[in-house]
């Protein structure tokens, strides 16, 4: 079907349209016909009539109130009969793809002008495929599934899929190689946790907290152990399908008892008689991606101690949705095991040496956490500066008052230092050893985990003071901000509280304080 030809108007005939029955506007050199639509619109009949809008340029008026992706809509395209004679738009549409031009909306590696140590040339050709594959095919799918509370869409993990993006979010190592990353872009061996971590922040830019952890969250955290500790018979068999998407894995290790607790587990598993299988009872809280896992990996008392058994859905395997601050999408739930039978081959690591396999993936999980809040932060902060420039208060817009520039400066602050402490410790992780790692980094992750998210939640209430009624309204201009509000101590939770890790931190510090060491 072809466009509809637009006419062009002055203002001065816009203005003779100015009558409830015959009312014209002007949005950002725009010309909409709302004489049919004044009836239909949220905020009244009133409100279009004004003196101050109906006939006139009503751009400032418009952006102060609704976000430009309203303009986007069908329905609202529809009214547009003409543009300005003369002027042209200078307010775009969100473009696939693009590099935000609104300062610190991006870290400095991808600003213009900027340079770093730490990225690569590849390192940018795959954030620009990653980029577009984020705003192509994940975000339109993020806010309608995290809207509806229904799982991310198998169409997007089928796509993710195509490019081994799932593999890939799994860090650099060996289940790599044989693959076509992202069409070829990046070789197997020179995928490394910077290409990791662009994967992480793009889809985190999607705004939508429970889809984040929807979208196979569950598989970044749980089939870690399988990769490194479960045999080549069940690797061979597991992994190829959790890779493509066709299966989906969590990992079971939280109790309503035994949170960061983890050596205070009640789920047991006991031998049968014939050796063969575990026998598996008990229940897990909180568990993300559990309403449609089909593979848990689960932390179980046995009589050696702690063992990790992968346990695959079936008989005596129940899951029941837990509802959250965030959406469903996520598939939180709270899981049963009652007399699950589960081959011994099935057995993650050395029986009663569980502990080592849930603690060696705890560095990259937290790592994941750090490069998702980040991001996050980012496009607050991003969302605060775009409406205290817009949004005119007493005469003069927000950043006029010194107290909205206090907090956006903190906002600031407390991002670009997250993503400069990130970036140190993940070119840390790209020239360490997985053993070197372990030993080195613990105590640096646990401290960046705990610091990011503080700045989260800091940044949170910022922004919710900037948007004010707006920025705790689940619609309309503050809709991000609210959501982030809302979510954003889940991060602050998940892989370790706060308080916990900081106190790792430390810990881990105090063991390598030389003896020597005096005033």
């Amino acid at each position: 079907m072809a466009a509809k030809e637009l006419k062009q108007f002055t203002l001065e005939e816009v203005a003779e349209h100015n009558k409830p029955d015959d009312l014209w506007v002007v949005i950002d050199a725009k010309v909409y016909n709302l004489s049919r639509f004044k009836d239909l619109h949220p905020g009244g009949i009133s409100v279009l009539t004004d003196g101050e809008i109906a006939g006139q340029d009503a751009t400032e008026a418009f952006y102060g109130l609704h976000r430009h992706e309203v303009l986007e809509r069908p329905q609202y395209q529809r009214l547009q009969i003409g543009t300005i004679q003369g002027e042209q738009p200078v307010i775009y549409s969100r473009i696939v793809g693009e590099i935000s031009d609104v300062p610190y909306a991006e870290p400095t590696w991808l600003s213009q002008g900027y340079h770093s140590p730490y990225y690569t040339e590849n390192h940018r050709k795959f954030h620009q495929s990653m980029r577009r594959f984020a705003d192509e095919f994940i975000y339109e799918d993020a806010q309608a599934r995290e809207e509806d509370g229904k799982r991310p869409s198998q169409s997007v993990i089928d796509k993710m899929a195509a490019v081994n993006l799932h593999a890939m979010r799994m860090g650099p190592g060996k289940h790599l190689q044989g693959l076509s990353l992202m069409d070829g872009l990046v070789k197997p061996e020179e995928f490394d946790y910077f290409h990791e971590l662009i994967i992480t922040q793009e889809i985190a830019r999607c705004g939508a907290r429970g889809y984040g952890d929807g979208l196979m969250g569950g598989k970044v955290i749980g089939l870690p152990p399988v990769l490194n500790f479960g045999s080549e018979a069940l690797k061979a068999r597991v992994v190829p399908e959790v890779f493509a998407g066709k299966k989906f894995i969590c990992l079971a290790i939280s109790e309503a008892q035994a949170g960061s607790d983890v050596m205070g587990l009640q789920t047991t598993a006991v031998k049968s008689e014939d050796g063969k299988e575990w026998i598996v009872n008990g229940t897990k809280k909180w568990i993300t991606n559990a309403t449609f896992a089909d593979y848990f990996t689960v932390g179980c008392k046995t009589e050696d101690g702690l063992t990790v058994i992968l346990v695959e859905r079936g008989p005596g395997v129940e899951t029941r949705q837990i509802k959250t601050s965030y959406s469903t999408t996520a598939g939180t739930a709270y899981i049963t095991f009652d007399n699950v039978r589960v081959p011994v081959e099935n057995t993650l690591g050395e029986e009663g040496k569980g502990i080592f396999v849930i603690l060696s993936n705890f560095n990259h999980e937290r790592w994941v956490m750090c490069c998702s809040s980040a991001r996050g932060q980012r496009s607050i902060v991003e969302e605060c500066l775009k409406w205290a420039t817009q949004r005119m208060a007493f005469g003069k817009p927000l950043t006029s008052q010194a107290v909205i520039r206090s907090k956006l400066a903190a906002m600031i602050a407390r991002t670009e230092s997250v993503q400069s402490w990130l970036e140190n410790i993940t070119y840390q992780m790209c020239h360490m050893t997985y053993k070197q790692q372990s030993q080195k980094l613990a105590g640096q992750i646990a401290f960046l985990k705990s610091y990011s998210t503080r700045c989260a939640q800091e940044t949170a209430k910022d922004a919710v003071q900037i948007f004010g009624g707006r920025g705790i309204t689940r619609t309309g201009m503050g809709r991000f901000v609210e959501h982030y509000h809302r979510t954003v101590t889940f991060d602050a939770l998940l892989g370790g509280a706060e308080d916990v890790l900081a106190d790792l931190g430390v810990r881990q510090a105090m063991r390598a304080m030389p003896k020597n060491a005096r005033l």
